[in-house]
This record gives C-alpha cells, structure tokens and sequence, in this order.
C-alpha cells in the first residue's frame, strides 16, 4: 500500500480547482438529474479510474441518498445485474464511455443514451461524467485516504444539522 501524498481538504493550494469542480458537478443536480443516479455513474467512474478515496466516498454517498447496498455493489458488474433500469445502464455505459475515451464513444452507446436522456439531460449528465473524471484524477494523483465510514457518517450529521435550506445557501 502506497502512502497518502497529501489529504483532501477544503483549505490550501487545490481549493479554488475544487470549487470548480463542484460546481461542474452540481450543475447536473441542479438541472434535474436524479441524484442517486448520479451517485451509481460517479461509483462506476471511480472504479474504472482505481481511485480508492472517491470508491468509498460515493459509496458511502450514494448509501446517504437512498442507494441500496446491493445496488451499489454491483455497480462494477452492472451488464449482468438485474437490478439496474435501462436508464441507468444507458447512463453507465455512457459514463464508461467518456471515462474510457482511448475507446471512442461507439453509436451504439451514443443511440442509447439518446433514447433515455434529452439532449439537455445528456450535456448535464456529460458535465458530472468530466467532474468525477477530473476528482479522481486528483485522488490518484494524491493519493488521498478514502474516508473512514464512522468519521464521514458523524461529520455528514452535524452538516445535514447546521446546513442552510438549498434556496438560501446558492445565494
């Protein structure tokens, strides 16, 4: 096991590349994209990518929003599990597509993706696909120590408590 190079955090050097990543990644949110469904591409990213911080980040994540566990382990093998509708395994094989993209983006995927999600629905779904890319870039890179499930559990209660309602907090 290789050694953490520097942890993530809000604060320092890669904050202000941190900030416009998430607001990459929320503008999908905002614009209507189903947040469990956003956690299930974001997993399947992370896999592809190997970054063990974001595994367990959306992991954990996706559990918080709803996610079934048997649903979020079998993220990694979604073409043989049941369990997943046909628009969110257009939106996985759409994420690996852009997450692989050494392989192109076939028509194939880009026909079934159409089919599920509107043209304004696809760019957004496309904007959350390059946010997670470039996050697990910089937990590879990092090497950032994937959150402990107790301690992210425990911060996420004290946020949920002193968090501001959404229409006040994006002013």
């Amino acid at each position: 096991m290789s050694h953490a190079r520097s942890e993530r955090k809000d604060s320092g050097t890669g904050a202000r590349c941190r900030r416009v990543c998430s607001r990459l990644n929320q503008a999908a949110a905002k614009a209507g994209i189903d947040r469990q469904l956003l956690e299930l591409i974001k997993l399947r990213a992370s896999q592809i990518n190997g970054c063990a911080f974001c595994v367990q980040y959306h992991i954990l994540q996706g559990e918080s929003l709803g996610v079934p566990v048997d649903r979020l382990n079998q993220v990694v093998v979604w073409r043989e599990a049941p369990l997943f509708s046909s628009r969110e395994r257009a939106a996985l094989a759409w994420t690996e597509a852009l997450t692989l993209l050494t392989e192109g983006v076939s028509d194939e995927v880009f026909a079934e993706a159409s089919a599920e999600f509107s043209e304004k629905e696809l760019a957004y779904l496309s904007s959350a696909i390059a946010s997670i890319n470039v996050w697990n870039r910089l937990g590879v890179a990092y090497r950032w120590t994937p959150p402990a499930r107790q301690r992210w559990l425990t911060r996420r209660r004290r946020e949920d408590q002193f968090s501001l309602p959404s229409c006040v907090s994006d002013q």
